[in-house]
């Protein structure tokens, strides 16, 4: 198979304003989060911690450390974030295996997902793992395209060495969905690159029977993929969250049930301010709110993919397609799971699930997408050193050739 690329013919051109599109539409997605949390997760907060807006609280602080993380993603320069980048793998890398160390892992339901935060409250490194690996490839396939010499391009490493590591470490910690969901965003980056499909075959052929034997390891996934295919014989035991999820986005109807004491059915979800949150919206606004809320994740989609596929900055391409499909399919994976089109997984919904590390790295994210939308053609002539001797104040002319 031969090579090809997306970014062959990217215009050369000078960015210097953030997208105000994309600046709203994050702001319009995280207003809606907070407002769905707000209006779901009452009964459960109370119940739980006797605290009606013990959720929204929390969420809160989290955004406001996620904003900082925005800030800062979406102002460094880009070179100066590709020199951290050694130590933000290392680093993730180091709270990944924390997780299985006694008395830093927290445990919960079986699986060794977060990490305990002296007080404070916990991480969960995984999410942190999906823009790393994100970043890391951007890195890694922007060296390899600045390589002439094919002979010196090394891919393997790029795979085996990092990705595979890092889905081997969150499937240990009994999170099979994340790890899988890192693969594939891996693959994707790998995919718009340019390299040899080729390459890609041979993992595409051993991720089949891989999940397959996974899925197998453990009864709850069996269960799960069990409740799928016959829903009916399983509604009071592991089908038990999909059948109310169902109840609920069917009581909403076409306008909704408002945002009172209507919401009934969502008080049969058992922690519906995780992963299931999406049924207490469809219920609150009905058919009209689904559709608000996807015509907002597609604004978001257009704005991002078109910074990826324009940004004169190699590096800055290929992090934003990865971050932006990283935000996109997970969003509609959750809803998928929600709406019961695909087996239940523990993937939660961008923006509007309850949790810190989701909202936190959701929001690093989209600060690198802004950062992409300013990038100028300076910063890629600078990268390239084949280009050391170009006057960078006058562009006009100059071609960035795909290597």
């Amino acid at each position: 198979m031969g090579s090809f690329t997306f970014f062959a013919d990217r215009p050369v051109e000078k960015y210097r304003r953030t997208d105000k599109g994309l600046l709203v539409s994050i702001l319009l997605l995280w207003g809606l989060g907070i407002f769905t949390l707000y209006i779901c997760s009452p009964n459960t907060g109370l119940r739980l911690f006797n605290e009606k807006y013990y959720f929204v609280e929390r969420q809160l602080v989290s955004s406001i450390i996620g904003f900082a993380g925005l800030v800062f993603f979406a102002f460094v320069p880009m070179d100066k974030i590709r020199k951290i980048l050694p130590y933000i793998v290392v680093g993730t890398f180091l709270l990944c295996f924390a997780t299985l160390l006694p008395g830093i892992g927290v445990e919960k339901k079986g699986a060794r997902r977060w990490i305990r935060i002296p007080f404070l409250s916990t991480f969960q490194p995984s999410e942190a793992a999906k823009m790393m690996v994100v970043l890391f490839l951007a890195n890694w396939f922007t060296k390899q395209n600045e390589l002439s010499d094919s002979s010196e391009r090394k891919i393997l490493p790029a795979i085996i060495g990092l990705v595979a590591f890092v889905v081997v470490i969150i499937v240990a910690q009994k999170d099979f969905s994340t790890g899988t969901f890192i693969f594939l965003i891996g693959l994707s980056i790998f995919f718009i690159s340019g390299e040899k499909l080729i390459w890609i075959l041979p993992f595409a052929l051993l991720a089949v029977p891989a999940c397959i034997l996974l899925i197998s390891m453990e009864p709850y996934r069996i269960s799960r993929v069990a409740a799928f295919f016959n829903p009916s014989e399983y509604t009071q035991t592991s089908g038990y969250q999909l059948f109310a999820s169902k109840r609920a986005i069917s009581s909403g109807g076409f306008w909704g049930n408002g945002f009172g004491s209507g919401l009934s059915k969502i008080n049969y979800i058992p922690e519906v301010q995780t992963d299931y949150i999406f049924a207490g919206w469809a219920e609150a606004t009905g058919f009209v709110g689904v559709i608000a809320y996807f015509a907002a994740l597609v604004f978001f989609a257009w704005c991002s993919f078109k910074i990826a596929f324009t940004t004169p900055n190699r590096f800055a391409s290929y992090g934003t397609f990865g971050c932006a499909l990283s935000i996109v399919a997970q969003s509609i994976l959750n809803c998928a799971v929600v709406c019961g089109a695909i087996p239940t997984t523990g993937i939660p919904l961008p923006f509007f699930s309850s949790g810190g590390s989701s909202i936190i790295m959701t929001l690093c994210m989209c600060g690198f997408i802004l950062n992409a939308s300013h990038c100028s053609a300076q910063d890629e002539v600078q990268n390239v050193s084949k280009y050391e001797n170009v006057d960078i104040n006058n562009l006009d002319g100059v071609v960035i050739e795909n290597e």
